[in-house]
Formats: C-alpha cells, sequence, structure tokens
C-alpha cells in the first residue's frame, strides 16, 4: 500500500469582490499526524479579502520570514503528493487553488466517502468536515477558525477509523466490451 497522507489548505479571495481563491496557507499530515509542511504563502496578487473571520488570516501570517513564495509551495505539494495516496475533505477545492492535479484513485475524500454520508442519512450531499468529525467522533474542531493542520489530521482521523474499507474495496470492474451487443 502507498504511504498516506493528508492534505488542507486556506485561501483568500483576490479579484472582483475576492470571490476568486488564492493559496494562502498549505499544511500536509502524516498518518499519524505529525506536521510534515505547513507553511504561509506569500499573495502573487492584490488579496482583496482575508477571510479572517473564518480563516483567522492577517496580512502579516501571508508575508512574515516563514512565508514560502507560492511556486515553492505548489512544488513542495508535488513532492509531497507524488506516489501516495492523499486524504482530505472536499480535496478537489485544496488540487484546484495549489494548481496541481493527484490521481483520482490515488485520493480518499473523507467527505464524499459514501458510508459517511449514509451514516448521516445524507448520501446526495457533501457533508462539512466539522459536522462529520462531530457525529462520527464526538470531537469539536474548528472551534475559532478554520485551521489547516487540525482539519488535515481530522479527515486522516476519519480515514483511519475506516481504512480497511477505505483502502481494500475493490475497484470498479470495467468491461471494455459492455456496449458491444450480439
Amino acid at each position: 500500500m502507498a504511504e498516506v497522507i493528508a492534505l488542507n489548505t486556506q485561501y483568500v479571495g483576490i479579484g472582483a469582490g475576492g470571490s476568486v481563491p488564492m493559496l494562502a496557507r498549505v499544511s500536509f499530515i502524516d498518518y499519524r499526524g505529525h506536521v510534515v509542511y505547513d507553511k504561509f504563502v506569500v499573495p502573487s496578487q492584490a488579496v482583496v479579502n482575508y477571510r479572517t473571520s473564518s480563516t483567522g488570516l492577517q496580512p502579516q501570517d501571508l508575508t512574515g520570514p516563514d512565508a514560502v513564495s507560492f511556486s515553492d509551495a505548489q512544488a513542495m505539494a508535488a513532492h509531497l503528493l507524488r506516489g501516495r495516496i492523499v486524504v482530505g475533505h472536499s480535496l478537489w477545492l485544496d488540487l484546484q487553488v495549489l494548481g496541481i492535479s493527484h490521481p483520482a484513485c490515488d485520493t480518499r475524500d473523507v467527505g464524499l466517502y459514501l458510508p459517511f454520508r449514509s451514516a448521516l442519512k445524507t448520501p446526495n450531499q457533501v457533508i462539512g468536515l466539522q459536522t462529520l468529525v462531530w457525529q462520527l467522533m464526538r470531537r469539536k474542531i474548528q472551534a475559532n477558525h478554520h485551521n489547516p493542520v487540525e482539519n488535515a489530521r481530522a479527515a486522516m482521523d476519519l480515514f483511519r477509523s475506516h481504512e480497511a474499507e477505505y483502502v481494500f474495496l475493490p475497484p470498479p470492474i470495467l468491461d471494455p466490451y459492455s456496449h458491444i451487443h450480439v
């Protein structure tokens, strides 16, 4: 089995009304919950909305001595993901804001995992991470702000709680000749 790593990001708003997301922080957690990488990202464009009420981000967070460029954060993320299974919640958003792709067969998105959604009687919608963690683990997260380290750790904990089913589900059998009728 490939090594497993959890990912979560924070973003700020750029563009008209701050509606376009731009990476502000990226965090990776290993299988045991230890921080592998956690960096603020220097904005490459003017930030319109820091989303401080939900992120807790301040302008100085993104310009401090430990902040890295977007290209450095993107390169490190690509390196950390290569050959690994990535765990997270709404991973498509994290990957999009990072500007990278990852094979779907190597992603484990706890927000899309049907047994979790079915357990909460909402099989047709993605449930927020905060709700999933509370309902399935009786643990509170995001008490003050969205914290990508805490969120990545929570996603990994959810994954670990059902790892056997997650990892060992047989892949769907695809018949390349199913469209041919004799």
